[in-house]
């Protein structure tokens, strides 16, 4: 049994403090004399309006951080919410799409169908669908997961372990799916584009009975497309479906199940080596690809979910909700490892396995949420459980020629005899099970300051062994406090402050196979939120610093294998600046933009994480072409700071035994799009990606103990042309 790691301070005096912040604004509010009940501003926009039904690039209120449906500055922590509309216009298909323009957030591609994502220095594994969710099994997301059954995505940054289940410091991110509509609407999409891809998708919704009592809607999808990699394709087949039925006037049931498949032929596990033996970058065709002719990738995700929610008096709101993910995935893959030469290229090896995954979870979730009243004034509260319970399968199968020398890259054309998949066999069988009870409340302090605090009570057992080493681990009752503070300026500006505590359980494990003790840490963030022209453009600037303990570095490879072990690292900082607006700041104009700065530093003040870039920013927006209905002009653009990786020492020539290390310069993506409405319900939108063809390696996170990577896109084109009813 593993030892809960001793906090950073008592958490004693943590909630002292929290109790002794909130007392005075009550003793304020009762020195304040009568007041109204009504101070709480409860406003017909709030709740969960779909943002397609907007056209708009900002959002309503959100739930990610609370289950209170808070507004822009009611919210104590940043919050990017991409929009339904931003998603179409500039073709993001994928949550790689997506993310890519959050801001904070990097994608870390280290392959073609397993991704990682980082927000302020640290890896985002928490994943969720209608706020709920469990953490990713191995912080990653296997094949390309795509936007066309989701409304919108929001991202709350920091750590937000009062909902998330985990208090980790990154961002939760937040897929929030379409629903079904009163009235009948109807749309197909149908896209062309360059390495031969073709998308069509379906979207059907409305009423199903005659009284409008039952609701439902399909969403079906089918890609196909090529790549600018060598003999790399990709097929997905997507379907969506779901219902509400009106139980009674304040009785609403949910059911509804999607089912997402990806299938990769010749994808890359692992990546191109980055370096020579003699410490010289290495500098290869953007479509090299390390891939044999017969590997696949295949990757299968099961949603289910049932929702009933019932209104209360008072203006109190109970919702339960069960969601079981499944996530299947089915591999034969090739690795190439080793350090080529700079003469002949010769230098890498072969390595091919099979690879099966199979992760289950459930998660219950119920809680209560509505209005209480205190001291002449109106407050909220939310009371809650959770449930949840996470079986993870795999086996890995060794092929036979491990070891076996590679022709250099330039003359690799995918031919490798396939191998018998018999040189041995590992692999896990573990179950995570996790109770916890959350309660939150929203002070009014006064009419222009609002409190937020909360705490959640986590119990964890994990049971079961990871390729020959256990996996027992158990954590009781583990508090992870919250605590958050806004105060209205005016009408247009809030300044806001919060606090967190993490708790992040880890999957890595030591040199013995042993799962490393959890994260430990806090989270700090101090803003200003404000709203322009009647609301219509949200801008947020946001100081952050999080401090951390235990956290997993790779610290090696275990004997006659390529996976990875770990060591813990105390100490680890982060801080930053994050900078957002979004909104219609002309009528004809629409925009989003954000940056981000993070600094992080190890115990020893050294910088740390070189591979997240220090300075991160986007800018997309379209125009409304005065003069000609219906057409609309926009661009994107995506930039980071230089990225760095360490890479060891060269072995050869006459910089042997000097460090080397591999560096990925500054760069921008930049991307145009132009959408024509060209007769009644039809609609034509051309994409142009990286127009510049900027050629720049996707990331340098560490895969095992040496980075590899991959370019990313060159230019390419897509068009879309859509029906809609």
């Amino acid at each position: 049994m593993s030892r809960i790691p001793e906090p950073l301070f008592p958490r004693k005096a943590l909630f002292t403090a929290v109790l002794c912040a909130t007392l005075p604004g009550v003793a304020l509010a009762q020195d304040a004399g009568p007041t109204a009940l009504d101070v709480l501003d409860v406003s017909a926009e709030r709740g969960q309006v779909s943002s397609e039904s907007t056209g708009s690039y900002t959002s309503g209120a959100t739930t990610t951080s609370m289950k209170m449906e808070l507004g822009h500055r009611e919210t104590p922590q940043a919050v990017t919410v991409v929009t339904r509309k931003q998603m179409d216009d500039f073709a993001q298909n994928t949550i790689n799409d997506v993310l890519e323009g959050t801001t904070g957030v990097t994608v870390e591609s280290v392959e073609t169908d397993r991704t990682y994502y980082t927000a302020r220095g640290f890896d985002i594994n928490n994943f969720q669908y209608d706020g709920i969710g469990l953490p990713a099994v191995y912080d990653n997301v296997q094949g390309e997961l795509d936007t066309a059954f989701f409304d919108r995505v929001e991202v709350v940054r920091g750590a937000n372990g009062l909902m998330a289940g985990s208090g980790n410091p990154a961002a939760t991110v937040n897929f929030i799916r379409k629903r079904p509509t009163p009235e009948t609407n109807a749309s197909v999409a149908v896209t062309g584009g360059s390495w031969d891809k073709k998308r069509i998708v379906g979207d059907v919704s409305g009423a199903v009975s005659d009284s409008g009592a039952v609701r439902g809607r399909v969403v079906a999808g089918y890609e196909d497309r090529n790549s600018y990699l060598d003999r790399y394709s990709n097929e997905k087949q997507m379907f969506y479906g779901v219902l509400e039925a009106d139980l009674t006037d304040t009785t609403l049931l949910t059911l509804g199940h999607s089912i997402q498949t990806s299938d990769t032929d010749s994808p890359l596990w692992g990546a191109l080596p980055l370096f020579y033996t003699d410490g010289t970058a290495t500098d290869f065709s953007r479509s090299t690809s390390t891939a044999s002719d017969w590997s696949y990738w295949d990757n299968t995700q099961h949603n289910s979910f049932a929702e009933l929610q019932q209104e209360l008096a008072g203006g109190w709101r109970a919702k339960g909700s069960v969601l079981r993910l499944e996530n299947d995935s089915h591999s034969e893959l090739f690795y190439q490892y080793g350090t080529p030469d700079p003469q002949t290229g010769e230098g890498l090896l072969a390595y091919p396995s099979q690879y099966d995954l199979n992760v289950e979870q459930w998660v219950a979730d119920v809680y209560a949420t509505g209005p209480f009243h205190l001291a002449n004034r109106t407050h909220e509260l939310v009371l809650g459980a959770t449930w949840s319970r996470s079986e993870t399968v795999d086996e890995s199968r060794y092929g036979q020629g491990i070891g076996n020398p590679l022709p250099p890259l330039n003359e690799w054309d995918g031919n490798y005899p396939r191998p018998t998949f018999d040189n041995g066999v590992a692999g896990s069988d573990w179950t995570d099970r996790e109770t916890a009870t959350y309660a939150a409340a929203r002070w009014t302090l006064t009419d222009s300051l609002t409190a937020i605090t909360g705490v959640r009570l986590t119990w964890l057992d994990s049971e079961g062994i990871s390729y020959g080493a256990t996996k027992n681990t158990s954590y009781h009752a583990v508090d992870t406090p919250y605590a958050g503070l806004i105060f209205d300026l005016n009408n247009d500006h809030s300044v806001y402050a919060s606090y967190t505590e993490i708790f992040t359980p880890q999957t890595e494990v030591d040199a013995n196979r042993d799962r490393l003790d959890p994260i430990d840490g806090v989270n700090y963030e101090l803003g200003l939120k404000s709203e322009f022209l009647d609301d219509r453009v949200q801008t947020t600037v946001a100081l952050f610093q999080t401090e951390q303990q235990n956290v997993a570095e790779v610290a090696g490879t275990f004997s006659g294998t390529q996976d990875a072990y770990y060591r813990g690292i105390d100490g680890l900082q982060s801080e930053g600046v994050e900078l957002e607006l979004v909104g219609e700041v002309t009528d004809r104009i629409q925009l989003f933009a954000g940056y981000t700065y993070v600094n992080i530093e190890d115990a020893d003040g050294d910088a740390a994480k070189s591979f997240v870039p220090e300075h991160l920013a986007q800018l997309r927006g379209i125009w409304k072409v005065p003069g000609v209905q219906g057409l609309e002009v926009g661009s994107e653009v995506r930039w980071q700071s230089s990225i760095t990786q360490a890479q060891g020492v060269a072995t050869t020539g006459p910089n042997a035994g000097a460090a080397i290390i591999t560096e990925q310069d500054s760069y921008a993506v930049v991307d145009l799009m132009a959408s024509y409405d060209f007769a009644r319900n039809w609609n034509a939108t051309l994409n142009v990606n990286n127009v510049t063809d900027e050629k720049y390696i996707e990331s340098l996170k560490k895969f095992g103990t040496s980075a590899q990577g991959f370019y990313g896109d060159p230019a390419n084109a897509s068009l879309t042309v859509s029906w809609v009813y």
